[in-house]
């Protein structure tokens, strides 16, 4: 049996929100089989309980927003992305404040907290998200075109394309592909940063976005080059970060996918929209789980070794 995956054990960072800049301590907890991921304000007089799902997405500007009746968790498409990558079914996260700590601005923070707690197998399925037929959402025409798609694959394969008139970005590579049984998360995409432009900075911080970020935790860019001292992590982060973003806006769902998903221009909010698109035509999906490991699509049972 494929089996579902938690921690062994309790973790915890501190650290401060991209958009509200506010200091945010979180604790990551294990989790009993098909709890799913559980976001937990310990903060508030009485503790609030905010599972993830799609239809818990409630604001898409620049992050992905869980709510539960009036109370919010911010940019959780990080750690959520760690989640997927690592294979994590059962999760509690504890946070002290409305957003999740931005760390070094990748994923490749929590996935050092994910693996530093250990995970280990539950006895219970896993279970899966098998898309049977396409689905596709589309936003304007011409310059304007966005669009994401998921389609039947017997695995879990992600294809991205950016598009930004920019010197820094247009000299790297604006395609990328990942398949989630093939390549390594932890490796190829788990460091890929956050990024915006100086240009943007005031605006956003007259809307109250962007009041935590700076060159320790995001890609800076003025009007010619990437500011950051140390350059790029990969020559193609820009796409990459995109795909980290995506992966963790689709586990939104709350079980893996069995699919191809390939996006032009997405984000967030078109990532969402692709989900709930989805949960609504009900005979273009089903669940599923392998009660023999060796049926399952290659790679997926190795995604993070139990130990």
């Amino acid at each position: 049996m494929l089996k579902q995956r938690t921690l062994k054990s309790l973790t915890r960072a501190v650290g401060v929100g991209l958009h509200s800049g506010r200091r945010v301590e979180i604790t990551l907890r294990p989790a009993q089989p098909d709890t799913g991921i559980v976001f937990r304000r310990v903060d508030l007089p009485e503790p609030v309980d905010i599972p993830v799902s799609a239809l818990a997405v409630t604001d898409t500007r620049m992050a992905s927003t869980l709510t539960q009746g009036n109370v919010k968790v911010q940019t959780v498409e990080h750690l959520m992305s760690a989640c997927a990558g690592l294979g994590l079914d059962n999760l509690y996260v504890d946070i002290t404040a409305e957003e999740i700590p931005i760390l070094d601005g990748s994923a490749a923070s929590f996935v050092f907290l994910l693996k530093s707690a250990g995970i280990v197998l539950q006895d219970r399925p896993k279970r899966f998200i098998r898309v049977k037929r396409p689905i596709e959402v589309r936003e304007g025409e011409g310059k304007n075109l966005k669009w994401a798609k998921l389609e039947p694959y017997n695995g879990y394969k992600l294809h991205f394309e950016i598009v930004f008139d920019h010197p820094a970005v247009d000299s790297t590579g604006q395609s990328a592909e990942f398949d989630m049984g093939n390549h390594n998360y932890s490796r190829d995409i788990a460091r890929a940063r956050t990024f915006g432009f100086t240009k943007d900075v005031e605006m956003m911080r007259n809307n109250g976005l962007a009041l935590g970020g700076g060159l320790d935790n995001a890609i800076v860019m003025d009007d010619y080059k990437v500011l950051n001292a140390d350059g790029l992590r990969y020559d193609d982060e820009f796409v990459k970060h995109k795909l980290l973003d995506a992966i963790g806006d689709l586990y939104c769902i709350g079980k893996p996918f069995l699919a191809s998903y390939s996006a032009y221009r997405s984000g967030h909010g078109m990532n969402n929209l692709l989900l709930r698109e989805l949960l609504r035509q009900a005979d273009a999906w089903e669940v599923v789980t392998f009660e023999d490991e060796r049926r399952a699509p290659s790679g997926l049972a190795r995604l993070a070794p139990a130990w």
